[in-house]
C-alpha cells in the first residue's frame, strides 16, 4: 500500500476551462499541472491526491483512503477534466449535491445530478444533457445507478471514470454499511467497465478488503494518506454524573472562539442543548433527523454562511460538510466507534489551523450505546414477520418501507434493517418508486441463515464500542488510541498536544525522578450480567400500559402491547406488571 504525507496547498484565482477536448492519456505531469492551475486555481496537488490523481489517468482501479479534508474530491474532478466521455460520481449525499453540481457549473464544466430530491424539470435537462452527450460529470445516488434506464443511457457514450463517494458504505465492516451500495458493482459491468476511483476517509482492514475485492483493485492501487491530523487537538473530559454534562457544555461553548459543532447522541439532548444555548444568548442551530427537510436544510445553511455560530446536531449532520474554519467539535455523549468519533471530530480545522476535539463522558454513555446497538439488530421473528408482510395484498401505492414498518408493528430500525437485509440477499426487491415485493420464497431456515451471517457483524459492534469506550477512559496518547483503533500503525507514541499527552509532560516535568509512562488502561467488557425480565413476562411501561415481553437482554427489552405493537425500551423504564407504581417516572421508548 502507498502511505503519503499531507502537505500545504497554494491556490490562485480559476479561471476558463481549456477549449481543447480533453484525451486519454498515461499521466503526463505537465498536463496534469496546467489544468489543475487554470481549472481549478491550484499551484499543486498534495502527495496523496497526486498518487490518486495518476492511478485514475492510468485507468487502474483505485481505492483511497484519505483523511477529512484532504480533498479527495479534487482526486476525480481533475481526472475528470483530462478524461474523455463521462465521469459517474455515485454518493449517498444528496443534501450537498446539488452544492457539488453548483460549484463544477461555476468552474465551466458540464455536471448534471440525478436523485429523488430535484424537480422534475431539472431532472429531464439531465436525463437530456445524458442523451445527447453534453453532461461531462454525472452526480448520483447508489439507488439512482441501480436503474437500468440509467446506466443504459450512460452506457450509450464513453464512461471513463466511476466514483464511489463514501465507499466505506459498501462494506457489511464499515460503520455506516448501507445496502444500497451493493448495487453499484453489477452497474460497473452495465457502463462498460469503466476506471473505478473508491473514496473514503475511514477504512480499517476488513473494510478495505471488502472493497478492493468488490471493485478488482490491486493491492498497489490503495492509496492511504494516513489518518493523523495534527492540528487537532484531541481530549476528554470524564464526569462523574450525567447531571454534569448539561452546565458543562454550556460552560464549554461560552469558552471557545470561533465556529464549533456539538454532537449529541440522542434528538432529545439535541434539542435540551440547543434550547439552553439559545436562551443563554448563544448563536445556535439545530439539526436532526427528525426535523422536517425545510428546517434542516435552513440550520446547515446558516451555519455553512456563517450566520451562526455553533451547531447543535445528531450524527444526521456533518457527512461531507466542507466548511474549513470550525475551530471546536464538542461530543456531548460518546458515539459507538472510534471511526464514528474520528469522521465527526474530523469536521475541525480543514483549513490547517489549530482545533480543539472534546469528548465529555460519563459512564453511562456505553450502557445508551448498547441499548442503540441491541434496537439495530432483527431476530428470525422481525424477519418472518416482514417477509409475510409482503406475501399480503398490497394497499394502495404498494407496499413502501414506511407501510411495511406500520403494517409489522415492531421497532422501526429492526424492520428497517431486517427489510435491507432481506433486499441484498435478493429475497426481496424494490422498484425506482420505492415499493418492495417478495423476489423468492424463504423457509424459515433460509432466514435463520441470513441472520447468522449477520451475527458476526453484531459482535464486532461490541469489539468497536468497547474500542471507543478503551480510548474514552484510556492514559495513552489520544491520537495512538485514534490510529490504532482504524488499523494503522502509529508513527510515535505520543502526538505531544493531546490531553493525556500534555498530562504526562506536566507530571514528568514536576517530578522527572519519579515520574513513570503510565500505562494504558485495559478497559475488558463487564462480566455477564442475566437480564431483568423474561420472554412472555408480564410488565408495565407508562403511557403504554401492560403488555409482554418477548426479547430482553442486558441492554434493552422488547415489550408487545395488546394492540399488538412492539417498543424496545431501556430495561428502567419497565416495571413487572403487579409491583409497577403508579407514579413511576414516565417511560421513554425509543424505537429500535
Amino acid at each position: 500500500m502507498t502511505t503519503t504525507s499531507r502537505t500545504s496547498l497554494s491556490r490562485t484565482s480559476a479561471s476558463s476551462v481549456p477549449s481543447a477536448k480533453p484525451e486519454r492519456f498515461a499521466a503526463v505531469p505537465n498536463a496534469i499541472q496546467k489544468t489543475l492551475k487554470k481549472v481549478f486555481g491550484f499551484q499543486r496537488l498534495r502527495p496523496g491526491q497526486w498518487d490518486v490523481v495518476q492511478r485514475v489517468l492510468d485507468g487502474a482501479n483505485t481505492l483511497a483512503v484519505m483523511p477529512t479534508g484532504a480533498g479527495k474530491s479534487l482526486c476525480y474532478q481533475l481526472p475528470a477534466v483530462l478524461l474523455p466521455g463521462i465521469t459517474v460520481v455515485v454518493s449517498p449525499l444528496v443534501a450537498l449535491m446539488k452544492d457539488q453540481c453548483d460549484m463544477l457549473k461555476a468552474l465551466d464544466l458540464a455536471a448534471v445530478q440525478i436523485n429523488s430530491a430535484i424537480s422534475s424539470e431539472e431532472l429531464n435537462a439531465a436525463r437530456a444533457a445524458i442523451d445527447n452527450g453534453s453532461a461531462r460529470i454525472v452526480l448520483t445516488t447508489p439507488e439512482q445507478i441501480a436503474d437500468p434506464a440509467l446506466t443504459a443511457a450512460l452506457a450509450r457514450h464513453t464512461v471513463s471514470l466511476l466514483v464511489i463517494d463514501e465507499a466505506h458504505c459498501v462494506s457489511q465492516w464499515g460503520h455506516d454499511f448501507r445496502p444500497a451500495f451493493l448495487e453499484i458493482a453489477p452497474a460497473v459491468k452495465a457502463l462498460g467497465r469503466p476506471a473505478v476511483l473508491a473514496l473514503t476517509a475511514t477504512a480499517k482492514p476488513e473494510v478495505m478488503k471488502e472493497i478492493v475485492t468488490q471493485f478488482g483493485i490491486a493491492s498497489q492501487n490503495v492509496v492511504q494518506a494516513g489518518a493523523y491530523r495534527p492540528n487537532l487537538q484531541l481530549a476528554v473530559e470524564q464526569l462523574s454524573r450525567a447531571a454534569d454534562r448539561l452546565p458543562r457544555a454550556l460552560e464549554f461553548v461560552a469558552g471557545s472562539q470561533g465556529t464549533g459543532i456539538v454532537y449529541t447522541s440522542t434528538v432529545k439532548s439535541a434539542e435540551e442543548l440547543h434550547d439552553k444555548l439559545a436562551a443563554a444568548g448563544e448563536s445556535v442551530a439545530l439539526y436532526h433527523g427528525k426535523l422536517p427537510a425545510a428546517r434542516r436544510t435552513q440550520a446547515q445553511d446558516a451555519f455553512m454562511a456563517g450566520d451562526v455560530r455553533v451547531m447543535v446536531a445528531t450524527n444526521a449532520f456533518g457527512l461531507g460538510i466542507d466548511k474549513p474554519d470550525i475551530r471546536f467539535v464538542l461530543h456531548y455523549q460518546m458515539p459507538a466507534s472510534v471511526d464514528t468519533y474520528y469522521q465527526e471530530a474530523g469536521r475541525a480545522g480543514r483549513d490547517g489551523q489549530d482545533s480543539q476535539c472534546t469528548l465529555l463522558y460519563v459512564r453511562q454513555d456505553r450502557s445508551l450505546q448498547q441499548f442503540f446497538m441491541s434496537g439495530r439488530y432483527p431476530t428470525l421473528d422481525d424477519l418472518q414477520a416482514v417477509h409475510a408482510v409482503l406475501h399480503q395484498t398490497a394497499p394502495d401505492g404498494g407496499w413502501t418501507s414506511d407501510v411495511i414498518v406500520d403494517a409489522v408493528s415492531r421497532p422501526r430500525a429492526k424492520t428497517l434493517v431486517g427489510l435491507s437485509l432481506l433486499r441484498s440477499h435478493k429475497a426481496v426487491r424494490r422498484d425506482r418508486s420505492g415499493r418492495f415485493t417478495v423476489a423468492q420464497e424463504l423457509s424459515g431456515d433460509a432466514l435463520e441463515q441470513l441472520l447468522s451471517g449477520y451475527r458476526r457483524r453484531r459482535e464486532q459492534d461490541g469489539e468497536t464500542l468497547e474500542a471507543m469506550v478503551a480510548y474514552a477512559q484510556g492514559g495513552r496518547c489520544r491520537w495512538h488510541a485514534v490510529l490504532s483503533a482504524l488499523g494503522e500503525t502509529p508513527p510515535f507514541d505520543g502526538c505531544g498536544r493531546c490531553d493525556n499527552c500534555l498530562r504526562m509532560a506536566a507530571l514528568q516535568h514536576l517530578a522527572p525522578a519519579v515520574a513513570m509512562p503510565e500505562r494504558p488502561i485495559e478497559v475488558r467488557a463487564p462480566a455477564s450480567i442475566q437480564p431483568r425480565f423474561a420472554s412472555g413476562q408480564t410488565v408495565r411501561a407508562r403511557r403504554y400500559g401492560a403488555g409482554q415481553v418477548v426479547e430482553a437482554s442486558t441492554h434493552s427489552v422488547t415489550v408487545e402491547f395488546a394492540n399488538g405493537a412492539r417498543r424496545t425500551f431501556l430495561p428502567e423504564f419497565v416495571r413487572v406488571a403487579k409491583s409497577a407504581p403508579s407514579s413511576a417516572v414516565a417511560a421513554v421508548a425509543v424505537a429500535a
